[in-house]
């Protein structure tokens, strides 16, 4: 029976404040071995490419009414990632499978209850797009803009950070539908790709605007009819006074709350009430029956050149910490990626 040693980034400790890379170890753990157990019903992967996700970082902290479980310290980090199936004892999976969905920050990583795990059934893209196009990211951008914000030809739409793994397909998306789109993003540089590479129709770097609700009137002076919410804190204050009557507001994430200890208040809600606005949050987890529907849109939209997704890769499995850092800093431009193997 053949083994191998297995690297693995393990939580040392439960994380407060702003994570650092320091609160994560790359370990080499004891030898694993490659055959699986006949009656173990389990799949043995070996991973290819690994997500870095914002949700990752509530996982970080010990659970307090979190929508998952804290990770465990002393044990790898769980995330999502694409891997090649090295042996299987489950009827859904066979070796030399591609799939994606939930693995574990480690080179070879057995899964015992795959239910999370999806095969991989068209290889004619590049196989890192099952992280973020053809992955969660991809399904939250098309729920939240499509089933959650029912645009309509010639509304106005706002996104905020842009140019991350959601932002970048909610603003095309939006162009898609013919809607006027503006985003938000961190630095000159992402603002230059939202407008030229993505197609935005306005962009600003919220760093460098004094006052957000003025900037906002300035891109939106008739009014903003959907925001799709990945900041929260004073951005959506200042949308919440920039909403037009029957707005819609998807909220996906609010990153600049994830590493405050005690999150900012948002003081004008009642904004909701005068301009019959709806804001809806949502976990994609509970919509991944819409996956199939969502292929069948995005793939040609790819193969054709219709849509553009930018990815953002660090290399070998030591830097998935420093990579996941970086997201709370917005060191990343587009969708982070780490790549364990190329096959």
């Amino acid at each position: 029976m053949e083994e191998v040693r297995n690297q693995q980034i393990i939580l040392k400790n439960y994380v407060n404040g702003f994570p650092k890379e320091s609160d994560m170890l790359l370990i080499t753990s004891s030898a694993i071995n490659l055959n699986l157990p006949e009656a173990s019903n389990a799949v043995l992967l070996k991973t290819l490419y690994l997500s870095c996700d914002p949700y990752m970082r509530g996982r970080m902290s010990k659970s307090q009414g979190s929508y998952f479980d804290s990770f465990t310290p002393g044990s790898p980090i769980e995330g999502l990632g694409v891997a090649k199936v090295v042996d299987s004892t489950h009827s859904n999976f066979k070796k030399g499978d591609l799939v994606w969905g939930g693995t574990r920050w480690e080179e070879y990583c057995i899964i015992n209850d795959p239910q999370f795990l999806f095969k991989i059934e068209d290889t004619d893209v590049p196989l890192s797009y099952y992280t973020g196009i053809l992955g969660m990211p991809g399904l939250t951008a098309y729920v939240g803009f499509y089933e959650i914000c029912a645009p309509k030809k010639g509304e106005y739409v706002f996104v905020s950070a842009a140019s991350g793994a959601v932002g970048q397909l909610v603003g095309q998306f939006a162009k898609l539908s013919g809607c006027y789109v503006v985003g938000s993003a961190g630095t000159k540089e992402k603002v230059d790709l939202l407008k030229n590479k993505f197609g935005f129709d306005e962009a600003f770097n919220y760093k460098e605007e004094q006052d957000l609700d003025a900037a906002l009137k300035r891109y939106f002076p008739d009014g903003i009819d959907i925001y799709f919410e990945n900041v929260g804190g004073k951005m959506l204050e200042a949308v919440l006074s920039n909403m037009r009557i029957n707005g819609r507001i998807s909220v996906c994430g609010m990153i600049s709350q994830y590493n405050l200890e005690q999150g900012e208040g948002v003081h004008n809600l009642s904004q909701l009430i005068a301009k019959d606005v709806r804001m809806q949050g949502f976990l994609v987890s509970r919509y991944f029956h819409m996956l199939p529907k969502y292929f069948e849109m995005i793939m040609p939209l790819i193969k054709q050149g219709k849509i553009c997704y930018i990815e953002d890769f660090a290399e070998g499995l030591e830097s998935a910490p420093a990579a996941l850092v970086g997201l709370f800093s917005g060191r990343n431009v587009g969708k982070q990626v780490v790549v364990v193997a190329r096959e």
